[in-house]
């Protein structure tokens, strides 16, 4: 089925002891749909500049990403700029530029208006919610945030949760909004406020998954080398959306086989800058990794 993202397409500045790119395609949808694409139809909404390459557009058309609700408004593209040091978990912003970004309302079109899966990436509460009550039909809907709306946007996030069936955060988030240190204390909390299921990120660490019926936790794919890990999040979620739509299931083993998708899929986009490493690969080259790390964390 397919499955729509809404979250920003950006021009990034990204640094790291490997390099440094300046203005590259990114964002969190744009990372998202990278590994979405491997198991479905994506279908994105956000908004670009003026100045957005028009060799940005042919490169998402061309990996089959839709975008019939992509604004493009008179402005800057939103741009991220940003730099990683040490053991890379966690970057240091230097710039954001919001540009077009600071007034952005979805505009959706009709085709994607019956979309029944939603991913809304990280982006502004308040437009995640605008969003989700223009879907005719919304039967799937998982919604990740930030620090900055936790803090910022509290209530409206609050309200956001009560009508979504995942919380993605990572676990500053889940600690921040919940009040709780403990990450299965956090992961209660955070249920309690309406999400069926929280999965909280724990970058190199893995990821954890909880809701009523099961929790589960697995590792981080092994990696010797990091080049960048900016959009590792969003990658990871596109994989684990991109499966739970594809195979239309939402059981237990169904949502153990989306997490590690969706930590295959991050292994693969830190292992170059942006969405070159994540815009070559195939689901074959997926599947091929997905077997290795099954082989790993199995006992």
């Amino acid at each position: 089925m397919s499955l729509l993202v809404l979250g920003t397409v950006a021009l990034d500045t990204v640094k790291t002891p490997f390099g440094l790119r300046k203005k590259m395609l990114g964002g969190s949808a744009v990372h998202f749909s990278m590994s979405a694409r491997l198991f479905t139809d994506i279908h994105l909404v956000a908004v670009v500049g003026e100045d957005f390459p028009a060799q940005h557009l042919k490169f998402l058309k061309g990996k089959g990403i839709a975008f019939d609700s992509l604004v493009q408004s008179a402005g800057n593209t939103f741009h991220w700029e940003g730099k990683y040091e040490g053991d890379l978990n966690s970057a240091v912003t230097l710039n954001t530029h919001l540009g077009v970004l600071s007034d952005f309302s979805p505009k959706i079109s009709l085709k994607d208006r019956k979309i029944g899966n939603i991913f809304l990436a990280n982006i502004d509460p308040d437009t995640q919610m605008n969003l989700l009550e223009g879907m005719d039909s919304p039967r799937f809907v998982a919604v990740d945030s930030m620090n900055y709306w936790i803090d910022t946007k509290r209530a409206s996030l609050l309200r956001l949760l009560k009508k979504v069936d995942i919380y993605v955060a990572n676990d500053a988030e889940a600690r921040s909004l919940s009040g709780e240190t403990n990450l299965i204390k956090a992961a209660k909390r955070l249920r309690s406020l309406g999400p069926k299921t929280v999965l909280i990120k724990k970058g190199e660490h893995g990821v954890l998954l909880y809701n009523d019926k099961f929790i589960f936790s697995l590792p981080a794919y092994p990696l010797s080398r990091v080049i960048d890990p900016t959009g590792a999040g969003d990658t990871f979620a596109g994989g684990f959306m991109g499966y739970l739509a594809r195979s239309g299931k939402k059981d237990k083993e169904s949502f153990k086989k989306a997490i590690c998708y969706g930590t295959v899929a991050a292994s693969f986009n830190v292992e170059g800058f942006g969405v070159e490493r994540t815009s070559r690969i195939n689901f074959e080259q997926l599947k091929k990794r997905f077997k290795e790390f099954r082989e790993i964390v199995i006992f």
